[in-house]
């Protein structure tokens, strides 16, 4: 189990230990979702180990901390879900389509 000092952790999150912590949970979680690691680590490391080393890093840090250091934010590819909308029976089609006689 790794050690990660917290005086090198807290100013990626603006000093905030709930900010930290939400910050860690939500990389360990896409890490965990098969997200590539941003550092070079052993695998058998835990998520939540990988999520703090890349915040001790400099990896990951609050957006607002990012700006606030003038850092350039590439944008972010948004992956939207779409809903997929319930199958009309025939019967329902029937009474939307227009009937010529």
């Amino acid at each position: 189990m790794g050690y990660q000092p917290l005086e090198k952790l807290l100013p990626s999150s603006n000093f905030s230990i709930y900010k930290l912590i939400r910050m860690a949970s939500q990389r360990a979680t896409e890490l965990a979702d098969g997200l590539p690691k941003l550092i070079d680590i052993s695998s058998s490391a835990k998520t939540a180990t990988i999520a703090l080393e890349e915040i001790m890093a400099g990896k990951v840090e609050l957006l607002e901390v990012a700006e606030a250091a003038g850092k350039k934010i590439p944008p972010q590819e948004v992956v939207l879900t779409k809903k997929e909308e319930p199958q009309q029976s025939e019967n329902d089609q029937a009474k939307e389509e227009p009937v010529s006689v």
